[in-house]
């Protein structure tokens, strides 16, 4: 790994994702990740982690591993030597690791749509369910056989079994013998070179007939076969070496069956060993909370709310940079350990990072150009072996740069000409800045000289930034801002330190006036801006409030709406049956009136009847009401909160107010608030006999259709509270124990206003993050009351 990857810490990274692969060979893989200027390599490999990281997402893990590296095995295969069972055994556990993710890519629901690269790693996949069986019934262990692997094997092992029971039946009738215990060491048998023995005294080794195989290491034990075994014991032999025989067999089948599809075995390893750097890196995108770049076009590198992901994330001050739109080079100013390091090792490893194929740990807006090279001139140089001052260390690494950089390159240099006279320095640092700008390289460089300030002020291309301080705490802040260079400081932390007001007034008077003046501008200018982005964050805070509000009041009013128009409509549908009936009335009427012939006083009347008849169908049909039978009595008075029912609508209302003088009671009735005469009102039995049942329906409802988990992904925080409430209400109803509510991870505001909604909650006992298998930090396990 060359210098400028292991300056940018680079190197610390990889391993990082290194340590997360579960095999040698994905390992390698990964210690051999470079970045690439190939855009179109740079482009796959960023969708290609996109997938993967979806898929732990949705899944919550991968199935990988075991995997060996199986290419010694392969080759000696194929040349036709005999693979042992450890070896065998590798390559089963191989095998199988290539059957459970050929499954699970094919199992992922729309996998063709949603993860097609990863769809098209996985069809290169090739099982080989036959071998990975038969070298599974054959092989138990490294060393160990199984009896089934073969019929033959079975019974040469059957066979020894009888063979060693005899024998030992034959050793130990010598050693219950009489004469045991004056011939014998010990009573009992034992195995030397192979054969079955027992141990007798030296001084009466003569008094067994048989052969010696052994002597004890103080002579006074020799280990005899008797004559009577030797024959039991060559048979055993002979079964032995037929077992090896067999075994051998066995053995070689397993290999050849290996040896016919290496190619394709080989193809599978190469494509399990990207799969698993592949796993390893998505595992570390969730890891540090990484977003996909997006490649610019246009030379532009935007960062937003960028990490170092070697820093605690709780701790580092997230960065916002921009270089390469109205500016080519940037100067970073202001005290030691304000982070103007950090903030060139963030961009630069950044970079890195998305040329590697690697997510970044920032917020989505993020853009990287593509560089042939990034420079990096960070830290002390001083070499005391080769004589180098920190000086001649930094120009030496530089001159290599200017040497090597061209337009498309990024170049870093931390603290500019220091290390030599400040007014050399500084001049020095001007004319590097000047032909870096010429050759076209987007330059990034930190600096304490007042000039390279001026100089970036009054050059085209080149602008400043500062990391903030405050003299409140005499602490930085690590904010870096843009189009201010920053101030050292140094009289401001020295008086707070305690330093004697005359010496520091004294030192003022040293510098020259127009360098105050300068620096009091300065100061100035970071105290408006810290102030109008006060008011800016303040404004915008107002700014999402004001939309928030909006757009609850559109929706209510839109409900308003849409319940007004189904009254209305209902209203229509009612007016249409009275005027119907109306006319059908009135038609007959006046029908019966054509054919009536007046010629007697009973005439006349019958007449003046009907037209009262037609009289009242009419005064029906003009005030459109419907007005059911009832045979109740109207109420006297009425109480505030009682349920009563208005006569003329047939409808059901809550009474808001009590009768006033015209003897009218306003009633509120679903979204209507009315004046209604108390003469038109009744009483109310049904409402509690109605929720009872409606509560009994909801209740059977929620259980059958209420899921266990809700997902508010691409909801805004006020549309996913109210989508919560009514579901955990309907959880509730249904009595759900335990639900899941995926909200993602994100800016982290859907998440953090869900915790701060549930907190409170009336039907929720506990809440916790997911576990690593549930989603994790995207999802809040909610226990229910």
């Amino acid at each position: 790994m060359d210098r400028d990857l292991r300056v940018l810490e680079f190197d610390k990274v990889v391993q990082r994702i290194a340590d997360k692969t579960q095999s040698a060979l994905g390992r390698e893989m990964v210690m051999g990740l470079r970045p690439t200027r190939d855009s179109g390599e740079i482009l796959y490999q960023q969708d290609l982690l996109a997938e993967m990281v979806s898929v732990l997402m949705e899944k919550g893990e991968f199935p990988f591993g075991p995997l060996h590296d199986l290419r010694g095995e392969i080759k000696r295969a194929q040349i036709g030597s005999v693979l042992s069972p450890g070896q065998l055994l590798a390559v089963g556990d191989s095998l199988r690791t290539t059957r459970r993710v050929h499954a699970f890519i094919n199992n992922l629901p729309d996998s063709g749509e949603k993860y097609p690269k990863i769809s098209r790693m996985g069809e290169v996949l090739r099982p080989h369910r036959e071998i990975e069986e038969a070298i599974a019934h054959a092989i138990l262990g490294p060393d160990q056989i199984a009896d089934d692997a073969s019929h033959e094997l079975r019974v040469i092992r059957r066979t020894m079994e009888k063979k060693q029971a005899a024998i030992r039946e034959k050793l130990e009738s010598y050693t219950r013998g009489s004469q045991a215990s004056k011939y014998l060491q010990e009573a009992i048998v034992t195995i030397r070179n192979g054969r079955f023995v027992i141990p007798v005294k030296a001084e009466h080794k003569g008094s067994v007939k048989g052969m010696v195989h052994d002597q004890s290491a103080s002579g006074a034990t020799v280990y005899i076969e008797p004559m009577a075994i030797v024959e039991l014991n060559n048979a055993l032999n002979q079964l032995k070496n037929d077992e090896a025989r067999e075994i051998e067999r066995i053995l070689t089948l397993l290999t050849d069956l290996v040896a016919s599809e290496a190619y394709s075995i080989l193809k599978n390893l190469e494509m399990l060993t990207a799969f698993d750097a592949l796993l390893a890196k998505g595992k570390y995108t969730l890891e540090i909370s990484a977003i996909q770049p997006t490649l610019s076009e246009k030379g532009r590198l935007k960062i937003v709310k960028g990490r170092h992901p070697l820093l605690d994330p709780s701790a580092v001050v997230p960065l916002d940079i921009a270089i390469g739109e109205n500016y080519q080079s940037l100067i970073v100013t202001g005290p030691n350990t304000g982070g103007k390091t950090v903030t060139l090792k963030t961009v630069g490893l950044l970079s890195l990072m998305y040329q590697s194929g690697l997510h970044v740990p920032a917020r989505y807006g993020t853009v990287f150009p593509i560089f042939d090279k990034v420079y990096a001139d960070i830290g002390d140089e001083q070499s005391i072996e080769q004589s180098l001052s920190t000086f001649s260390g930094h120009m030496t690494n530089i001159v290599k740069i200017m040497d090597q950089a061209t337009g498309d390159s990024l170049v870093l240099l931390d603290e500019l000409g220091a290390g030599t006279d400040p007014l050399e320095g500084a001049a020095l640092a001007m004319a590097l800045l000047d032909s870096f700008y010429h050759k076209g390289a987007m330059t990034l460089a930190t600096t304490h000289y007042s000039e390279l300030k001026n100089y970036a002020l009054s050059t085209e291309g080149f602008e400043n930034a500062s990391v903030e301080f405050d003299l409140k705490t005499l602490a930085p802040t690590y904010r870096l801002i843009i189009g201010i260079p920053g101030k050292s400081n140094a009289f401001e932390i020295s008086k707070k330190l305690g330093l004697e007001e005359t010496i520091v007034s004294k030192a003022k008077d040293l510098l020259e006036h127009h360098s105050i003046e300068f620096e009091e501008i300065l100061e100035k200018i970071t105290r408006n801006l810290r102030e109008s982005e006060e008011e800016r964050t303040a404004a915008m805070a107002l700014k999402i409030e004001a939309q928030k509000l909006s757009e609850k009041l559109n929706r209510r009013s839109q409900d308003l709406d849409e319940k007004r128009d189904k009254v209305v409509r209902q209203a229509r549908e009612e007016a249409k049956i009275i005027l119907t009936r109306a006319k059908r009335e009135s038609e007959e009427v006046i029908k019966e009136l054509r054919g009536i012939t007046i010629s007697s006083k009973e005439d006349n009347q019958r007449i003046e009847a009907l037209r009262n008849r037609l009289k009242d169908e009419i005064g029906a049909s003009s005030q459109v009401k419907l007005r059911r039978e009832d045979d109740s009595e109207p109420l006297k008075s009425v109480r505030l909160g009682q349920t009563v029912r208005i006569l003329s609508l047939d409808t059901t209302g809550e009474v808001m107010s009590p009768v006033d003088k015209k003897g009218e009671v306003t009633v509120q009735a679903g979204i209507m608030s009315m004046k209604v005469p108390l003469a038109d009102l009744r009483q109310s039995f049904e409402k509690e006999k109605k929720e009872q049942f409606l509560k009994r329906q909801y209740t059977a409802t929620a259980a059958l259709e209420t899921g266990r988990e809700i997902d508010l992904r691409g909801m805004n925080l006020d549309e996913a509270v109210m989508a919560v409430d009514k579901y955990l209400d309907d959880a509730y109803m249904a009595r759900l124990e335990e639900v899941q509510i995926i909200h993602g991870k994100g800016t982290g505001v859907l998440r953090q206003g869900m915790k701060d909604f549930l907190r409170n909650h009336r039907h929720v006992k506990s809440q916790r993050d997911g576990k690593y298998n549930e989603g994790g930090i995207g999802v809040t396990v909610v226990v229910l009351k």
